[in-house]
């Protein structure tokens, strides 16, 4: 922590009030030099953190690092506590934070030294692998913020597409598939026919989640879907 840490984060609390969360910037260090993935995590939780956007994109990535925010108690007991059936349990908490409605209080300063090691548990543990990250994040949209009135479309056919479909079926919740790999449209994947991106055009009243994980590949969507007036948030959702 930094040595003010705690200070600053209660006095951010008792400014703005309940339903609040306070914050902090974090700093990845390590005795090792570190990955482009952390650097890259690092920076990307800041930047929300610096405006107090932690969940615009929530479904993401864990938008609220777990050693280093400060809440109410009666908040945090009317979001549940932590559910220690549930893993990655930090997540768990931030969707049931976000579900709550609680806002997050922007923050510019340091407040937490994050350690990075080999044995870390987010590391290791077969709980922090991708699918269950995955779970989390679809089971907290289907109860959060889908909207069973309008289509469900899954944009991308990787890895993360075809785990979302796969549970999707499973529960049987009906959508449609769409990608910009010439070699997957036209061909069927789980018994689901692969359409071109470009028909979005013709749908009128809709949801996508998006699956595709180039940053790149990504402002190019959300300005695609800018253009049709589409909202990030209420019509599609980066789920990496």
């Amino acid at each position: 922590m930094s040595p003010n840490k705690l200070e600053t984060q209660k006095n951010q609390l008792l400014q703005f009030g309940k339903n609040h969360i306070a914050l902090g910037l974090v700093k990845y260090f390590s005795n090792a030099p570190l990955g482009d993935g952390y650097k890259k995590y690092e920076t990307w939780l800041n930047k929300l953190t610096n405006k107090g956007l932690n969940f615009s994109e929530i479904y993401k990535e864990c938008v609220i690092a777990s050693p280093c925010w400060m809440v109410f108690r009666e908040d945090f007991d009317k979001c549940g506590g932590f559910n220690s059936s549930i893993y990655p349990e930090d997540y768990d908490l931030t969707f049931r934070f976000y579900k709550n409605k609680l806002i997050c209080i922007p923050s510019q300063e340091i407040l937490h030294y994050w350690r990075d090691y080999p044995e870390r548990t987010s590391r290791n543990d077969v709980h922090y692998a991708d699918s269950s990250f995955i779970n989390i994040k679809l089971i907290h949209f289907l109860t959060i913020d889908y909207n069973n009135t309008k289509k469900l479309i899954i944009w991308g056919a990787g890895k993360k597409g075809k785990k979302i479909a796969q549970q999707l079926i499973e529960k049987k919740i009906p959508f449609d598939w769409i990608c910009d790999n010439p070699k997957k449209i036209g061909k069927h994947i789980y018994n689901q026919l692969m359409l071109d991106y470009k028909t979005v055009d013709d749908y009128k009243n809709y949801q996508s989640i998006i699956t595709v994980a180039n940053s790149d590949f990504q402002k190019d969507i959300k300005k695609f879907l800018g253009k049709m007036n589409l909202l990030q948030g209420r019509d599609f959702f980066f789920f990496c």
